[in-house]
C-alpha cells in the first residue's frame, strides 16, 4: 500500500483534520514539512516518513516531546495525536556490521514479559509499567513469582498483626528467617558432598581444604 494511500485512508475516516508537522532528521538534513492527520498510527507515521526521505523504516527512532514513539503496545497499535506546528524528531540508527546481531534499542535492555504470557498478565504489567511507572526491578519481582508464592506473602502479611497484638513480632520474624533458611536449603543428590565436612559422612572433607590439620601436616612435612 502506498504512503499516499494510508493517509488518504486516514484521512476519508474517522481522521479528518490534517496537521503540518516540522520533521527534523538529525544529521545534515534540513527540517523539511509534512501534512499528516491530527490522529495516525506510529506505524503508519513510520513509513511515511522513511518512503518520502528515502530511508530504512526498521532503523527509524521517532521522538515527539522528549517521548520515543513506539509501535505497538500490548499487541495493540498506538496512535500519536498531533497539532498544527508540532515538531517530530527522527533518528536513524546505524546498521550493524555484516555477521554481527546488534541491536542498541533501550527497550531490549528492559524488563519483558515472554510472548506466552496471558493476555490479563500483560494488561496488568502495561498498567504498572506505563501508568504506575515502577522500576523494571520491581516488574521483575512482581513477575516472576508463582501464584503459591503470592499467596504465602500475603498470608505472612495477614498473620503479621496478629503476632503483633501477641506481642510475638520479634519471634514472628525470626521463625520466618529460619524458614526461608530451611527453605532454600536444597536437597543433596546421592554422591553429593557438603562444603561443611559436619553434614559429610565420616566428616569427610572436600579436596583442598584448608584447616588447621592441614596446616600443621604441611609443617611438619616441610611443605609450608
Amino acid at each position: 500500500m502506498e504512503m499516499e494511500e494510508i493517509v488518504e485512508e486516514e484521512t476519508s475516516g474517522k481522521h479528518e483534520n490534517m496537521v503540518e508537522i516540522t520533521v527534523k532528521t538529525i544529521g545534515p538534513a534540513r527540517p523539511s514539512s509534512l501534512h499528516v492527520p491530527s490522529s495516525i498510527k506510529v506505524l503508519d507515521l513510520r513509513k511515511l516518513i522513511a518512503r518520502k526521505n528515502h530511508l530504512p523504516v526498521e532503523n527509524l527512532k521517532l521522538i515527539l516531546q522528549g517521548k520515543v514513539l513506539h509501535d505497538r503496545a500490548d499487541e495493540d497499535d498506538i496512535y500519536v495525536r498531533f497539532n498544527d506546528g508540532d515538531s517530530l524528531i527522527v533518528a536513524v540508527k546505524p546498521k550493524a556490521p555484516v555477521g554481527l546481531d546488534i541491536d542498541d534499542d533501550d527497550e531490549d535492555l528492559k524488563f519483558q514479559l515472554p510472548q506466552s504470557t496471558s493476555q490479563w498478565k500483560k494488561k496488568l504489567y502495561s498498567f504498572l509499567r506505563n501508568r504506575m511507572k515502577l522500576p523494571d526491578i520491581v516488574l521483575m519481582a512482581i513477575f516472576s513469582l508463582g501464584l503459591k508464592a503470592w499467596a504465602l506473602i500475603i498470608l505472612w502479611f495477614t498473620l503479621a498483626p496478629i503476632a503483633h497484638k501477641l506481642d510475638l513480632g520479634p519471634l514472628y520474624i525470626l521463625g520466618t528467617g529460619f524458614c526461608l533458611i530451611f527453605l532454600n536449603l536444597g536437597r543433596r543428590q546421592p554422591g553429593d558432598v557438603s562444603a561443611y565436612s559436619i553434614f559429610n559422612e565420616d566428616f569427610r572433607e572436600l579436596p583442598g581444604t584448608l584447616n588447621a590439620d592441614a596446616i600443621d601436616r604441611d609443617i611438619r612435612t616441610g611443605q609450608f
